[in-house]
């Protein structure tokens, strides 16, 4: 918003107002409000280690409760912002509360729901940041509309509501079965999951739970535990899974859509809406997600996004390279050029949207044993919060300097990841979480590092020689 940019960054607000550089790729190439952007993502990155502790060792609920809080008060400083400082340090408050809600939500969901529905109610998640960002772009695009110009006030002040939402919801949800049998109390786990699951006999689920939280137990170090030879596959999809899908370029487009508009040559007005049809289409893919993660499986969604969101990097990178050349000065930008770049970013946003976006999330959640669920799950989120950071921080830069061929860079990833999912890794469709184990085993490459006895069904955990804990078959 100019209200915005004039009173916070002035530099850039010039540029784009006195349009000094015709070179519209280095517009908004500002290192300060690229930091702004992206301090986030650094104290998302940091909190969510932290919150690997908390998660594990006082449950679920306790780290979504301080994810609110944290977020609560990053939105109050942001809303009364008067200087850059009280901007950046509202939007580190913010990230410290990011770090704990996606640690914490993603195992929630995992770990509270039936296997047959993991999926659809894992990817519930996704579809609540689509959702989020649609009506956050729908303010957004009204509040800009206000006379005077503080509506930027309250698109910043606005975040108090969701974080209300977290911090009240967390206060009233149960915690889940898994972590109450962690921290030693049976009985009520015993309790918490027959209302759960709706029905009486839970023993079966019940004893896998215990079993698996048995040998967690004994695991003292969970960090270093990921250096395990049979946690290799784990802490490959761990690292790998997350710094994929920031490469396929999503949050380029997601965050600086009006940023991306604009430049091609809408309006603020025009490229606020632009933002906001995209939106539109993340919702709605994402429910294709919901629908068909546990019919096609996990592997079928990967692949099909991979390939329709090449093909509209390159027709995207072609359609800017075309108009935009390598000077950056498109002349008189037609009206059809502008409808078909929204259209091929949209069917891209759509790619995503039921492949990486969901599943970036689900598919890490899901193959993690209990005794590195917490440390694992960390190490997702904390890879996925430093390449949002350096995509976020370099992007201005690189569209500045590479041009079009940013998108090219990004199609380049896509081809890579598309790769990297059909050699390996294996279809975990409809596999209960304690069995997951065995994925690993009849893998072609995988098999080499997961041996016989290595996850046990029933338990999903390997007992320790000596030990005189009862392997639950």
């Amino acid at each position: 918003m100019p209200s915005f940019l004039k009173k916070f960054f002035p530099s850039v607000y010039r540029k784009q107002q006195a349009n000094e550089s015709t070179n519209l790729y280095c517009k908004y190439d500002s290192e300060t409000l690229t930091m702004f952007t992206s301090s986030l993502y650094l104290a998302a990155l940091l909190s969510s280690l932290v919150a690997s502790r908390v998660t594990r060792q006082f449950g679920r609920k306790l780290s979504m409760f301080f994810g609110g809080i944290l977020f609560l008060a990053g939105a109050l400083l942001n809303g009364f912002a008067q200087a850059i400082w009280m901007l950046i340090v509202g939007r580190l408050l913010l990230g410290f509360g990011i770090g704990f809600a996606n640690q914490s939500v993603p195992l929630y969901l995992s770990e509270m729901a039936p296997y047959r529905f993991r999926g659809a109610l894992n990817i519930g998640f996704q579809l609540s940041i689509t959702v989020g960002i649609l009506i956050a772009n729908v303010l957004n695009y009204f509040f800009n509309k206000i006379h005077g110009g503080w509506g930027w006030r309250l698109s910043l002040g606005g975040a108090m509501v969701p974080a209300l939402i977290i911090t009240v919801g967390s206060m009233i949800l149960p915690d889940t079965p898994n972590s109450i049998i962690e921290r030693g109390r049976h009985e009520e786990a015993r309790e918490e999951l027959r209302k759960v699951r709706g029905v009486n006999d839970v023993e079966e689920e019940f004893n896998d739970l215990v079993a698996a939280s048995e040998a967690s137990r004994q695991v003292e170090h969970p960090w270093k535990n990921l250096l395990q030879k049979k946690y290799r596959p784990h802490l490959t999809m761990a690292v790998l899974i997350p710094f994929f899908q920031q490469f396929t370029g999503i949050n380029v487009i997601m965050f600086y859509a009006p940023v991306l508009f604009n430049t091609i040559g809408f309006g603020s007005d025009a490229s606020l809406m632009s933002a906001v049809i995209t939106g539109i289409v993340n919702v709605v893919a994402t429910m294709v997600s919901i629908y068909g993660v546990d019919k096609w499986g996990r592997r079928f969604l990967f692949l099909e996004g991979g390939v329709q969101m090449l093909i509209c990097q390159a027709v995207v990178a072609a359609c800017i390279g075309a108009k935009f050349g390598i000077d950056g000065n498109p002349g008189e930008l037609p009206k059809w050029y502008a409808i078909v770049v929204v259209l091929f970013i949209c069917i891209y946003v759509a790619g995503f949207a039921w492949s990486w976006g969901p599943l970036g999330w689900l598919v890490p959640s899901e193959i993690f044993p209990l005794e590195i669920r917490s440390a694992a799950q960390s190490v997702n989120v904390s890879v996925n919060m430093l390449f949002t950071f350096l995509v976020a921080q370099v992007f201005l830069n690189m569209l500045c300097h590479l041009k079009f061929g940013l998108f090219l860079f990004f199609a380049f990833f896509v081809l890579v990841m598309s790769f990297f999912v059909y050699f390996f890794l294996p279809e975990t469709k409809g596999i209960p979480i304690e069995e997951m184990g065995r994925v690993w085993k009849t893998h072609w490459f995988w098999s080499r590092y997961v041996g016989e006895d290595d996850f046990v069904p029933g338990g999903n955990v390997e007992m320790h020689k000596g030990s005189n804990a009862t392997k639950n078959v």
